[in-house]
């Protein structure tokens, strides 16, 4: 860490089992069972848990966005997160789509919100160049 940086949270989880197993927080917040996907058993898996984690952290990063034009999010902002688990002759791969409602925001000006949001977003940075990733105005 740089004298820059500052580390505003950091999320502890312990998980046992993979994607037949069980996931919980330190402090407790979260405790789920994981299941693979598709697999019919009770549970969530790593790809639903992403997309809910990501389109989150976008719309805080949308909020950030519309800040500096002075404007404020509809309250009716979504995210909706397709990741999908993929795998090809190189192995497993992720990519994802984010269709983005900014409803009552021009199209131009929604448009240009989530490009800067993709620009500041933590897990849009995080997987930049590492996963093909789709942005779209829903």
């Amino acid at each position: 860490m740089t004298t820059q940086e500052k580390v505003l949270y950091t999320g502890k989880t312990h998980t046992t089992g993979g994607r037949e197993g069980f996931a919980r927080s330190a402090d407790g917040q979260l405790d789920v069972r994981l299941s693979p996907p598709g697999s019919g058993k009770a549970g969530t898996n790593p790809e639903q848990l992403f997309g809910a984690g990501w389109s989150a952290c976008f719309i805080g990063a949308l909020g950030l966005a519309a800040a500096k034009h002075k404007l404020s999010l509809p309250a009716e902002t979504a995210v909706d997160a397709e990741v999908d688990l993929a795998k090809s002759d190189g192995g497993f791969f992720l990519r994802a789509r984010l269709a983005v409602s900014l409803p009552g925001i021009g199209a131009d000006l929604a448009r240009s919100l989530i490009a800067e949001a993709h620009q500041t977003c933590p897990y849009s940075k995080a997987t930049r160049g590492n996963i093909e990733v789709e942005l779209t105005l829903a």
